[in-house]
């Protein structure tokens, strides 16, 4: 099995850059927290680990997102 490349400050500013994206997607849809992590569904500091840009989700985690925020998910990673 092999691990993740070793991180960079580039890779870590997009993920806090989408992170930001779906929170902003996710409070101009109304919507708390809560309320999109248990939609998807996805454990609490998970969630709120890829709004901070910790946590490196998968594709089929963000297309849920971005369903449930009523956003694309070009929306998301393009915003």
């Amino acid at each position: 099995m092999t691990s993740d490349p070793p991180d960079d400050d580039a890779l870590h500013r997009e993920r806090q850059r989408i992170g930001r994206s779906i929170r902003n997607s996710r409070m101009d849809a109304d919507l708390t927290q809560e309320q999109v992590f248990l939609a998807v569904p996805l454990n609490r500091a998970y969630y709120q680990q890829i709004e901070a840009g910790i946590a490196n989700p998968s594709l089929n985690t963000l297309l849920r997102i971005a369903r449930v925020v009523g956003v694309s998910i070009t929306d998301l990673l393009l915003d």
